[in-house]
């Protein structure tokens, strides 16, 4: 059953929150008026979406089952054992490329996903990762609905305040949907490599004392931020839009 939110209600909160981040001024109420906010499924969410995220979280558990089942046959020293998991990948490979074709033909059936879906394609990162843009049309609809602060809030790459009275806590991230920046980090790192404004920015970084950790998720979050403005402005993608993104 759909658990519905008002989007304006959801809108003017992430505002809120990321206009005063994580310090005194943020009360009990706003912290949970958020997540009320964020993280129901919207009003109005329809059989074929919801038929999308189920298709997509069937394919997450596959992932995840494949993984541990090629680990179980690098551990095996029975014969026997290594044949029964290799049959048993075998099977979820098989059950893999349903459900692609599957989620495939879902997205090419309505024509505002197609639109959405080849938009996303389009951006060197995600259409390495076949199934990316598909995610992030599953799991954050909201994608070019929202500005880039409240879209980043959304998602849990936005950095936030630690203040507390005379305490100045370095800037951290939190919160957001955990199963969107799964996906996303897939995009970010073939972006890394693939993506003439991503690997640009990122190079830039480690020369600024970023570390690692920071630098991959300001990628994360670069191309959340670049994906938005397409959306927002139907845009193919385009070298161009690193100065929109500013």
């Amino acid at each position: 059953m759909s658990h519905g939110y008002d989007k304006d209600v959801g809108i003017d909160v992430a505002k809120e929150s990321l206009d005063q981040a994580q310090t005194d001024r943020i009360d009990a109420g706003v912290i949970a008026r958020f997540g009320e906010a964020t993280r129901p499924t919207p009003q109005g969410f329809s059989e074929q979406q919801e038929q999308l995220r189920e298709l997509i979280v069937r394919r997450r558990q596959l992932v995840d089952h494949r993984t541990a089942e090629k680990n179980r046959c690098e551990q095996a020293h029975a014969t026997l054992v290594r044949n029964s998991v290799r049959k048993s990948i075998e099977g979820i490979d098989k059950d893999l490329k349903r459900i692609d074709r599957a989620i495939i033909q879902l997205v090419e059936s309505n024509d505002d996903w197609r639109s959405r879906y080849e938009r996303l394609k389009s951006v060197p990162g995600v259409g390495a990762q076949a199934q990316t843009a598909a995610i992030l049309m599953a799991e954050l609809p909201e994608l070019g609905r929202l500005n880039r602060q409240q879209m980043a809030a959304l998602v849990g790459v936005a950095p936030f305040n630690r203040d507390s009275g005379q305490f100045r806590g370095r800037r951290t991230i939190w919160g957001g949907r955990a199963t969107v920046p799964t996906g996303l980090s897939m995009a970010a790192l073939s972006a890394t490599k693939h993506n003439p404004v991503i690997r640009v920015f990122a190079a830039r970084l480690p020369a600024k004392g970023k570390p690692p950790k920071v630098v991959f998720t300001a990628c994360m979050r670069k191309l959340l931020v670049i994906l938005n403005a397409m959306l927002r402005s139907d845009a193919m993608w385009g070298p161009r839009l690193a100065t929109l993104t500013q």
